[in-house]
């Protein structure tokens, strides 16, 4: 009779011995970590959730509310995964223990409530931004930082009123877009603009600029309106079979247009989507056309230095520093290709230290791990600060997000934008536009 422990995971799906057995405990990872370089505990560093996660899959842990929290409070920045010496990869057997959780735990009312009713389902979240929206547009904002009421909030309730993007559009992008926007000049390609969520709910700004961007270097541009959720929220936090449902309608709808490249102006929407292969593997009748689908994937700046930005004839006077997202230089090898686009829109790029070191974002830690969240964002700023830049830009609405509550607890007169907008004010200088 056997009495070998039982794993934690109790039969579902989750991290195996395989995946933590040649952990070497060298400590390289502490180095990169900035859960870790916050906090200085063991259990928040890579080495120490791989240990956690072995002691789960022997049955030594359960999975407790503090074992819970360790998984969650990884960041995800993939740091850890680049530099192991063996190949472990710390930060996916936290979001793999976090799909084991998931299926093995009851699930907090609310999560179902935003992975299964929100995020699914576009138009609902910009019903739930509307009151956001009209907080910005009525002026009320202003009043209410004028007279400095926003002191009387606590220190989280305030930050995340920083988090909010200076200017907040009433109606979602995906309402302000034609299907189709034709190439300016000479077409070069034809392209569909992926509209992640987020991205087209907070900041259609950025997503103007991408389509502006595209039209500008040759390209017939499609914008459907009824793509979904990317599904990463939901991969976030262990609802794989939710995420993998996006997927299927995402590829469906996108394979189906009459486009060469699917482009995405959103690090953490291009890394899901270059997944959909990994998640739907064990799918037969999606496993091929998920890789169909992958291969056609751009990142916009990916795109724009294949095919040769058309150097506009106007440019931007100012000092821009660069953070690179996590799942754009680290989940897609992408690092060179934004400081392209910066350059040509005749920038002057000062680079920050650290510039690939995470934000502390994450989507939502900023109100799940507070504390940590804000304590890494603050060595980010520090950085950003140091280059007196007049604008700092990113390629990820979390990313931009989180730069805004830092830039603004600093109290910095420095804009966070996304390389688009940059290159896009770029083209309008040179036709005398704003």
């Amino acid at each position: 009779m056997s009495h070998e422990p039982k794993s934690a995971w109790g039969g579902f799906d989750g991290p195996t011995r395989d995946q933590v057995d040649y952990c070497i405990r060298c400590g390289l990872c502490l180095s990169v970590c900035p859960t870790y370089q916050h906090s200085l505990l063991e259990t928040e560093s890579p080495r120490g959730r791989v240990m956690l996660v072995a002691k789960a899959i022997d049955g030594e842990l359960k999975l407790t509310t503090n074992f819970k929290d360790h998984m969650y409070r990884c960041l995800d920045c993939l740091a850890c995964n680049d530099i192991c010496p063996v190949g472990i990869k710390p930060a996916d057997l936290c979001v793999d223990a976090r799909y084991a959780i998931h299926q093995a735990t009851p699930t907090p009312p609310l999560k179902p409530i935003l992975f299964r009713g929100v995020f699914p389902h576009t138009g609902l979240l910009e019903l739930l931004t509307k009151p956001v929206a009209w907080y910005e547009r009525s002026g009320l904002r202003k009043v209410v930082n004028a007279l400095g009421l926003t002191r009387l909030l606590p220190a989280q309730l305030r930050d995340m009123e920083r988090m909010l993007p200076d200017r907040l559009p009433l109606r979602g992008a995906r309402h302000k877009f034609p299907a189709q926007v034709p190439a300016r000049g000479e077409r070069r390609a034809r392209v569909a603009y992926f509209l992640g969520c987020v991205q087209g709910v907070m900041m259609a700004d950025g997503c103007q600029a991408t389509v502006e961007v595209l039209a500008e270097n040759g390209c017939d541009v499609t914008i459907p309106s009824d793509v979904k959720c990317c599904g990463m929220p939901m991969v976030g936090y262990g609802f794989m079979d939710e995420a993998r449902q996006m997927a299927r309608h995402n590829i469906d709808l996108l394979l189906g247009l009459d486009v060469e490249v699917i482009v995405t102006d959103c690090a953490t929407c291009g890394s899901s989507l270059k997944e959909y292969p990994h998640w739907l593997a064990g799918d037969a009748e999606y496993a091929e056309k998920a890789k169909r689908f992958a291969a056609k994937v751009r990142d916009i700046s990916e795109f724009l230095a294949e095919i040769g930005i058309r150097p506009p004839k106007g440019k931007v006077e100012a000092r821009v520093t660069y953070h690179d997202p996590c799942h754009l230089c680290r989940a897609q090898g992408i690092r060179e290709q934004p400081r392209e686009v910066l350059r040509a829109a005749g920038v002057e790029l000062v680079e920050m230290e650290g510039a690939d070191v995470c934000c502390g974002s994450a989507g939502t830690q900023i109100i799940t791990h507070y504390h940590t969240s804000v304590g890494v964002l603050e060595r980010k700023i520090d950085s950003v600060a140091e280059t007196g830049a007049e604008i700092v830009a990113s390629g990820c609405p979390g990313c931009q997000m989180q730069l805004n509550v830092g830039v603004k607890r600093r109290g910095l007169e420095t804009q966070v934008l996304h390389p688009s907008q940059l290159l896009a004010q770029a083209y309008r200088n040179e036709k005398g536009r704003k």
